[in-house]
């Protein structure tokens, strides 16, 4: 993977607009499945990624200052291992959603990890942390979705 120097302020740029994209992913799944308790993830989900977008703009404004980093600071980052794996698409079968978005919130856990590794002890290190925690939580459900998907229950068991 390509390593890149960027500023700190373009990542966090990049990763709103993960979160949004995230947000109308599952606003959209929610719209497609049948079960209650599918939609019920779904809209917990929104509402998770909806509050880690909203961590990311205060921190962008600057309105978060414990160990926070200023936004002109260089990062080294591996930008396209944690930004981008790949689209999804209206043709596309629901599992294979699944399995992109499960893709897609371990590629978040990964950043938001790395993004507390290079930040000084303090809230700022402490709520990416969080982060990172919760997009593993959405991994997990997107891996359940898709076991329930691919892998049905019959009558018989």
């Amino acid at each position: 993977m390509i390593a890149m120097t960027i500023i700190l302020g373009d990542i966090l740029g990049k990763a709103i607009e993960r979160e949004i994209q995230s947000q109308r992913l599952y606003t959209d799944l929610g719209k497609k499945v049948r079960e209650p308790a599918a939609r019920d993830v779904f809209a917990m989900l929104v509402r998770e990624e909806r509050g880690h977008q909203d961590f990311l703009e205060r921190y962008q404004r600057g309105e978060l200052t414990g160990g926070a980093l200023g936004h002109g600071t260089a990062v080294d980052f591996k930008v396209a291992e944690h930004l981008y794996h790949g689209e999804i698409s209206p043709a596309m079968q629901l599992t294979d959603v699944f399995l992109v978005a499960a893709n897609r919130e371990k590629a978040a856990h990964d950043f938001y990890l790395g993004l507390a590794r290079i930040h000084p002890s303090g809230d700022v290190k402490t709520l990416l942390r969080r982060l990172a925690r919760e997009e593993l939580g959405h991994k997990q459900k997107m891996e359940i979705l898709f076991s329930e998907v691919a892998f049905p229950q019959t009558d018989g068991g």
